[in-house]
């Protein structure tokens, strides 16, 4: 009976606990884990410098001079670029902080695959939007002044936002769900979706994802294809979010040559994403089709819970 027990026992620490294993996030190997080709296509004064491997349809500024006025007028070259300063988790064991390998241990809480009782099946995450300055924290480009120079840090859990497990709720902060999140607005989506797979995200269907589904409600809800992908859609979900909600500023085009601005609608053409953990994968943009980059991606064993590096597109005047 006692060795009933124990096994019982192991069984369930290596459940709670075992998927909240640091995934090396803040080791050096994260240096070979990114994918630094998505930082690319840079431009300085319009002028194309590095090609990129994917191509880039968000606004950039392609006039050889910026003029920034304040604290006072001054000229400088703009210099435009995807940098890679954010982490996003998605996770189906709550409280679970793969990154920097500690949770609470509660499991399954919250996450996980349900059918909704239509015969379908939607999958369920909570998402972690951590401040991660790759260049900062390992000290290099550090006289670089585009780029961020924070500390790592969490700017947002959903864990304690009502409003992330519910649809209803949600729809308060984004009443135009109701014109959006619908079949009909559906069908766009497939333009969206074969658009993102072979070039970029269409930025005018902003309530779309591509393959992954509609952009509506802003939830860590999603349709359910396979856990990886899954995620994704959740990420770019939490991307949207916060932008509707002013944590996320737009930093591209003319306007976000001198800083930041309020951008409640995303452009998702400024954001892509790369599979840092369990398993790296190379950078895609928003709504690219699993079935291209999340084979093999998600071993048993080691739990649903997934860390995504962001590389957001930046428009800056250097002065």
């Amino acid at each position: 009976m006692f060795k009933k027990l124990s096994i019982i026992y192991f069984v369930f620490v290596v459940n709670a606990f075992a998927v909240c294993a640091p995934t090396g996030a803040l080791t050096l190997d994260l240096i070979g884990k990114i994918d630094y080709s998505a930082m690319f296509p840079l431009r300085i004064a319009g002028a194309t410098i590095v090609p990129g491997r994917m191509p880039d349809s968000s606004s950039h500024v392609g006039s050889p001079i910026c003029v920034c006025t304040d604290p006072f007028p001054r000229i400088g070259i703009p210099i435009s670029y995807f940098e890679p300063s954010r982490i996003i988790e998605v996770v189906s064991d709550s409280w679970c902080f793969p990154t920097f390998g500690f949770g609470a241990g509660v499991g399954r809480i919250g996450g996980g695959t349900y059918g909704d009782g239509q015969d379908r099946q939607k999958t369920f995450y909570q998402a972690h939007y951590l401040i991660f300055p790759i260049f900062s924290l390992l000290e290099l480009l550090t006289d670089f002044v585009c780029l961020q120079s924070t500390g790592a840090d969490y700017a947002y859990v959903t864990e304690v936002d009502p409003l992330w497990n519910s649809d209803t709720l949600s729809a308060f902060m984004t009443p135009e769900a109701l014109l959006f999140g619908n079949p009909i607005a559906n069908l766009a989506c497939v333009a969206d979706s074969a658009a993102a797979t072979l070039f970029n995200p269409i930025d005018p269907l902003f309530w779309c994802k591509g393959t992954w589904g509609n952009a509506y409600p802003l939830t860590g809800w999603t349709n359910t294809k396979n856990m990886v992908e899954d995620a994704a859609s959740v990420a770019s979900s939490m991307i949207y979010k916060l932008h509707r909600q002013l944590i996320l500023w737009g930093s591209w085009g003319q306007a976000g040559l001198c800083g930041y601005y309020p951008a409640p609608i995303w452009r998702k053409s400024a954001y892509r994403l790369q599979l840092v953990s369990p398993i790296p994968s190379y950078a895609t943009t928003i709504g690219t089709s699993g079935l291209i980059w999340t084979p093999g991606h998600n071993p048993p064993f080691i739990g649903d819970n997934f860390g995504f590096m962001l590389f957001k597109k930046r428009d800056c005047c250097v002065l």
